[in-house]
């Protein structure tokens, strides 16, 4: 067998490897290749012996569809979110933090109610109340922090306690601003202003 022959051999038993794992790709590759061997479908591969002495590890497969992750208090957190549609605005992701928003401790709330052995629609009620109360006291605490600054004359202190509406706007203001002093957005509408000067001319003839 000539030296042109041999590397045609090699370059076809490559090929078929790589159309091979190619074809097993996700799939048990080991057995795969076992049985394509077995009935002289390609040749035995070089990392075959290999595979067998230290198979990879297999793991379980999902059958069907991924369900979706739900929380014991996710049924509660929704009821709040219909009963107080603004604190749609807090973060319900983070459900681990160390402040959770208000939605969260509703539902953990009404959990904790329930396992004390309160009838749902008592511990919907008591959760609700509990809510409203801290809503209040933490708007009167604002008020009273704004009366002692005018009693002394000195600025108003923030808010401890904004909205979740105020902090996004808080948050885009500066972004809204940057647009008349950023030289980049500047220069990207003087350019818009010279396209429009020329379309403009161009109309006119």
């Amino acid at each position: 067998m000539d030296d042109e022959s041999k590397r045609r051999r090699r370059r076809r038993r490559r090929s078929i490897i790589i159309e091979t794992m190619s074809f097993m790709k996700g799939k048990d590759m080991l057995s795969r290749t076992r049985k394509l061997v077995k009935g002289c479908a390609i040749p035995e591969p070089l990392w075959l012996k290999a595979m067998e002495q230290s198979p990879p590890a297999t793991f379980p497969r999902v059958e069907g569809k991924i369900q979706t992750i739900t929380l014991p208090e996710d049924v509660y957190v929704k009821k709040f979110y219909k009963k107080y549609p603004d604190s749609k605005y807090h973060d319900p992701i983070k459900f681990c933090a160390f402040d959770p928003p208000p939605s969260r401790i509703y539902g953990l709330r009404v959990l904790e109610l329930k396992e004390q052995g309160v009838s749902e629609e008592q511990a919907l009620a008591v959760a609700d109340m509990e809510y409203l109360a801290e809503k209040k006291a933490k708007k009167k605490a604002y008020t009273r922090l704004k009366q002692i600054a005018r009693l002394q004359g000195t600025r108003l202190p923030p808010n401890p306690y904004p909205s979740p509406i105020k902090e996004i706007q808080a948050e885009e203001r500066k972004y809204v601003r940057d647009r008349f002093n950023n030289p980049k957005i500047l220069e990207i509408v003087k350019q818009q202003k010279a396209e429009a000067m020329q379309r403009f001319r161009g109309n006119d003839w």
